[in-house]
């Protein structure tokens, strides 16, 4: 877009605020809204979604964040979500750490890996279905998320199937020399 495009709509825009000023709020006009209570802050969390492993409020450098009790919710075999976080608006400095840190992205209202103000790149995947469909995770990167969780069942629960995968294949490898032997002795 040149620059002649650019002043040309840029004085558009304010002209059209100034001789409508159909979105103009005073000051006094807004006061008044927030103090009767009209005026409703978004949503922080996405409560549904949370499945509250408590990384948010570990890594929040202003303890911004405390998680808090809710009914226990078995979000996944073995897996039981018993806290939601809680963000204190006063203490909270909107870096970001939590949104980035959260396995589901659900803090700030936005699913995707990018800021809630969109700093840095859009992601280009479609997160809902890499939620449906996880991807494989290192057990590096499980120890470092280990970290800051408040809870080790999602370790114990990754620990418990990789160990009945492994029962699974020797048995199947036992299965198999048993079939291979009994062939060979008939």
């Amino acid at each position: 877009m040149s620059i002649g495009k650019v002043f040309v709509n840029g004085i558009f825009v304010n002209l059209k605020r100034l001789i409508f000023g159909s979105d103009c709020v005073t000051d006094l006009q807004l006061r008044n809204d927030a103090l009767n209570g009209n005026v409703l802050p978004s949503p922080k969390v996405a409560e549904i979604e949370c499945i509250g492993c408590g990384g948010c409020a570990n890594v929040c450098p202003t303890r911004a964040i405390t998680m808090k009790p809710i009914e226990p919710v078995e979000i996944a075999e073995g897996i039981i979500k018993n806290a939601i976080p809680e963000i204190d608006e006063i203490n909270c400095v909107h870096c970001y750490h939590c949104h980035d840190f959260c396995p589901v992205f659900g803090l700030f209202g936005v699913a995707a890996t990018i800021h809630p103000n969109d700093v840095g790149n859009k992601c280009e995947k479609d997160v809902t279905s890499m939620l449906v469909d996880p991807a494989e995770v290192s057990d590096q990167q499980i120890r470092l998320i280990a970290q800051y969780l408040t809870d080790d069942s999602i370790i114990q629960k990754n620990r418990e199937m990789r160990e009945k995968a492994q029962q699974e294949a020797e048995a199947a490898k036992a299965a198999a020399e048993a079939s291979d032997v009994a062939e060979d002795n008939e």
